[in-house]
């Protein structure tokens, strides 16, 4: 069918990787005036049947022969207007495909097109009438007046709560026929709160913290770093802003970097808000929960969202308040697909939306620091401990020439000890999983490698098997090498697994909690470790960075450090960044109770300068001294900078693509004093599942130049033939791996 003047055609985002919008026709027997950007269709796409989403209506199209799409999803727009203008926003910005955007900011049964109405819940509740009956007014109607009671007694009940009760579909007909009781609801419909919890009181601010939320201000867009020491009350300063907020009958949206702090966050906010309607959206849901947790906040029913990285793509009508927590974390970047910075996307959206971005951490990004230095952010510095705790005291443990017992000092194991029999609670931290992370021969030197990546399998011996934490190739555990057949096999160095038994051979009286991904794979089973360690019982927590992250345990009084040094060394310009956030956070579960804490920090290199500055003088002055260096260096956040990506089963493939594309890159903008190339090199981690992976680096001092390279790259990419070869770009790249 031609697209001829005057018709109406629809411009549609296709989940495909290509950056560009595709044309069709409605569905036979549309009319125009049921059309509205925002909704879904069904689409033919190279043979298949695709859910795309309708951006604009157009008349005329470049194209002479047109598709009609198969079917229309949504009555009701599924994503309004300021929604679509954001993501082409960031489409834009991470020069992705804008498709792939769309199906990011949509739940997985969405993706799906499955109609907003499967959804529906449909609740009983009392009429005006019904609710002016005396409590047994239907006495001679026993079923009828039990539901009647039930209704009084619980607020509206849906049908499986009624049915529990042994209250079927005939007595409710009966009750809604005499005009005493209705249905209500829809995919929105909020749940019951009528046996909610009693409201846990605000907590009183010390000075810092009434100081801190006094200068926040609710009406219009601003941008602030909230500094804070662990332990400092910033969580108490957030639900203060957020009680704010929904006084003025607005959303507010507070973002998490990882599962894990979810349900802890959860349980705060319902105790604080127990009437409001809160809203987790994040990937550990089911389909169909997450689906209507989503539309919930989508349509403005929700009032508190709070959500992992992807949250920042939905739609919030009401918003009035941004908060990211532990704004630092790396989690907040997606590091495939669409590499977005979920922090970054807030500060855009509290802009488009004119509404306050609140970023918390007690080891602010170098962006953010720098942000806030430089007097774009407002900067909020809470540096005193709540309540009664005070800072731990930190000593360093050198551990270079002692006789470590796997993995420990003598001394460390003493001090763990003393804690233990004192009834007090001890945290060691190891950033390994499994028994150990390498095997070898001591014969021949052979090392047990993962077949399909640049890295070395680790033992998990419990399980009896050896694996590879990148691509998750599994082999049975063996005990004979494999190229010269002695039995003379040796597990290097120590994880989590190892330390648990040796503690446990150690300290068995007491509990051994070990947090790990192995440990936590279930639903809900890190909530139940830490529940147990909110008990307040003596024992000894062992885990990697899953324990540093925002946890409140006020019965621990120890922290252990088994090994400061690994960041320290590293190739990624980011490693003593992320070395120091995670020492200071680790250190700052220690005595945020009553009782004083201590952390022991083992370190090979006790002397290193920048592990001396952190623990002598915090993380403020770490902080600033690597600023410093990345001005020296022009490296962000001083200079903007980009990866592009490429991969590919053969490696001169990727690193060839990657050649000329530096080689075409060059001939729009040499290299200069203010734009510097590297590359192609070889990621850090240069084979992942048997693709081997490169990239080009580029840094400028000018973000918009950085831009219009990228955009030109992408244009000369989409034009190659890439058949088997993978390519990205990574604007603001996170991760050299």
């Amino acid at each position: 069918m031609e697209s001829g003047k005057g018709q109406v055609i629809l411009r549609c985002a296709v989940p495909v990787p290509l950056r560009r919008l595709f044309d069709y026709l409605p569905p036979t027997g549309t009319s125009p005036t049921d059309l509205c950007p925002g909704q879904r269709f069904w689409v033919p796409f190279g043979g298949r049947k695709l859910v795309a989403v309708l951006v604009n209506i157009v008349a005329k199209s470049p194209l002479a022969q047109l598709k009609s799409a198969f079917q229309q999803i949504d009555i009701e727009p599924l994503l309004p207007t300021s929604s679509q203008t954001f993501l082409h926003w960031a489409a834009d910005y991470y020069q992705a495909p804008i498709g792939e955007l769309y199906t990011a900011a949509l739940p997985v049964a969405l993706r799906q097109g499955k109609p907003q109405s499967h959804w529906a819940q449909q609740w009983l509740e009392l009429t005006v009438e019904g609710k002016g009956l005396p409590f047994n007014a239907l006495a001679r109607a026993p079923k009828q007046q039990k539901l009647l009671q039930h209704l009084f007694q619980h607020g509206r009940q849906n049908r499986k709560q009624l049915s529990a009760q042994g209250l079927g579909s005939a007595v409710s007909r009966a009750l809604c026929a005499r005009g005493l009781a209705q249905w209500q609801g829809g995919a929105t419909a909020p749940p019951d709160m009528s046996a909610t919890q009693e409201q846990a009181p605000p907590k009183t601010l010390n000075t810092e913290q009434q100081q801190a939320l006094t200068a926040i201000k609710l009406n219009g867009f601003s941008a602030i770093l909230l500094e804070g020491t662990t332990g400092s009350g910033k969580t108490e300063v957030f639900l203060q802003l957020i009680a704010g907020v929904l006084e003025n009958g607005k959303q507010a949206l507070l973002l998490v970097p990882e599962i894990g702090l979810t349900p802890q966050t959860l349980r705060r906010i319902k105790a604080r808000f127990p009437s409001r309607y809160i809203a987790a959206l994040h990937s550990g849901l089911a389909t169909n929960e997450r689906a209507r947790a989503w539309l919930s906040a989508a349509k403005g029913v929700a009032d508190i969202i709070v959500g992992t990285r992807s949250a920042i793509l939905t739609p919030l009508p009401r918003l009035g308040l941004i908060v990211v927590d532990e704004e630092h974390d790396a989690s907040f970047k997606q590091q495939d697909g669409v590499r977005y910075s979920a922090r970054d996307l807030a500060l855009v959206l509290g802009r488009n939306s004119a509404v306050p971005v609140l970023l918390g951490s007690a080891t602010p990004s170098l962006e953010s620091l720098h942000n806030a230095l430089s007097g774009r952010y407002q900067h909020l510095r809470l540096r005193k401990r709540a309540g009664n705790a005070r800072p731990p005291q930190i000593s360093l443990i050198g551990t270079m020439g002692q006789q470590l017992i796997e993995g420990f000092s003598p001394q460390v194991l003493d001090q763990i000890g003393l804690s233990l029999r004192r009834s007090e609670q001890v945290l060691v931290f190891i950033n390994r999983r499994g028994f150990a992370p390498a095997l070898a021969c001591d014969d021949c030197g052979w090392l047990a490698n993962c077949p399909h990546c640049s890295s070395k399998l680790t033992l998990h011996r419990r399980q009896h098997q050896l694996r590879c934490h990148h691509c998750d190739y599994r082999r049975a555990h063996i005990d004979r090498c494999p190229q010269c057949h002695s039995r003379a096999i040796s597990a290097l160095g120590a994880g989590t697994e190892r330390s648990e038994e040796l503690l446990s051979r150690r300290f068995g009286a007491f509990p051994i909690l070990r947090v790990d991904r192995d440990t936590t794979s279930s639903k809900r089973a890190l909530d139940q470790l830490l529940q147990r360690a909110r008990s307040g019982e003596p024992c000894l927590l062992l885990g990697t960075q899953m324990l540093a992250k925002g946890h409140h345990l006020p019965q621990i009084t120890l922290v252990v450090i088994q090994d400061a040094d690994s960041g320290l060394f590293s190739p990624d310009f980011r490693a003593p960044e992320r070395t120091g956030q995670l020492l200071e956070q680790v250190a700052g579960r220690a005595g945020r109770g009553e009782l004083p804490g201590r952390v022991l920090v083992q370190s090979r290199y006790p002397q290193h300068p920048l592990l001396q500055l952190l623990l002598n003088k915090g993380y403020s002055a770490f902080a600033r001294q690597l600023l410093r260096e990345r001005e020296l260096t022009q490296l962000p956040p001083l200079w903007a900078m980009a990866l592009v990506r490429a991969e590919c089963e053969q490696p001169q493939r990727a690193e060839g693509f990657l050649a000329a594309a530096r080689q075409y890159l060059q001939t729009l903008a040499p290299s200069s004093p203010k734009l510097q190339y590297l590359g192609p090199v070889p990621a850090l981690l240069e084979r992942k599942s048997g693709r081997f992976r490169f990239y080009v680096q580029i840094t400028a001092e000018r973000r918009p130049l950085l831009q219009q390279l990228l955009m030109h790259f992408c244009q000369w990419a989409e034009t190659k033939k890439t058949r088997q070869l993978r390519w990205a770009v990574d604007m603001d790249a996170q991760d050299l791996s």
